[in-house]
């Protein structure tokens, strides 16, 4: 009776597992059925994501914003933002808090293994972002910044860059903290770092670094960039999102194939130059 008892119990307990699986939905499901798209960002990435006041209150807007707009409406779904830090957005994705992240982020084989990643919606060269009055120190050569103190974003491919092809660390190393490169989640935090004499650059996507000098006077761009040696910026999804994933990659490939890509960027670089 104890062996039948158990057999019986083992049944019952597989066929609730597989019907809570089977009853599961997938993030596409989820979202067609509350008519929501919660979209994980980090609003301080001008012409990407950044905050404006329309109406007198705080809005997020940017061309990112824009993608996932047309990428709601797509999907038949209210479009929610969430702001938060660049190097929480994608243990945010995989806890389910957002369905999407959309920041200017490079899909890198690291990132590659927590989420999937959407073709590439845009391509942008790395600018340098230092004080005028360090035009002839530091504006012409990248060479001229081994030995500085350099900012970067927290989290982005940038602090890498920074690291490899300016400081000359090998890949073995790359992981490693570096003494003359500052990380911070934000980069206004960077800007004010830079302004202020406590760090002598900054390394940022270039529509980015140029939206930031048209605003602080004091500041301006090197001579040199640095190409984008991973691709462009890509959305993301959680892991095994099959069907969300191939909605998000329809929806930016319409976008793409019709110019509103370069539209909205277009019309995000004049909103932050205003």
């Amino acid at each position: 009776m104890k062996k039948n008892g158990l057999r019986i119990m083992c049944i019952l307990c597989c066929a609730a597992a597989v019907l809570s699986c089977a009853g599961k939905k997938s993030r596409y499901e989820a979202i067609q059925a509350e008519k929501k798209l919660v979209l994980g960002t980090c609003a301080d990435y001008p012409p990407y994501e950044f905050h404006t006041q329309k109406d007198g209150q705080d809005t997020i807007v940017g061309f990112d914003v824009e993608i996932a707009r047309a990428i709601a409406k797509d999907l038949g779904a209210e479009l929610i933002i969430r702001d938060m830090d660049f190097d929480g957005l994608l243990a945010a994705l995989v806890s389910g808090s957002v369905d999407m992240v959309l920041a200017g982020m490079t899909p890198t084989d690291e990132r590659r293994q927590n989420v999937d990643f959407t073709d590439i919606y845009y391509t942008a060269e790395q600018g340098i972002i230092i004080r005028k009055s360090d035009a002839e120190t530091y504006g012409a050569s990248a060479a001229s910044l081994k030995d500085t103190l350099i900012g970067a974003q927290r989290g982005t491919i940038q602090v890498g860059i920074a690291k490899k092809e300016i400081k000359g660390v090998s890949d073995a190393d790359a992981e490693k903290p570096h003494t003359q490169i500052k990380e911070l989640p934000k980069l206004p935090d960077l800007i004010m770092e830079l302004k202020s004499g406590k760090i002598d650059a900054i390394i940022v996507e270039l529509p980015v670094a140029e939206n930031y000098v048209a605003v602080h006077r004091d500041l301006m761009l090197a001579s040199y960039t640095f190409k984008d040696a991973e691709g462009g910026s890509a959305a993301a999804v959680k892991k095994g999102e099959a069907q969300l994933l191939a909605a998000v990659n329809k929806s930016i490939s319409a976008l793409q194939a019709s110019g509103q890509i370069n539209r909205f960027a277009a019309a995000a670089i004049e909103s932050v130059e205003q």
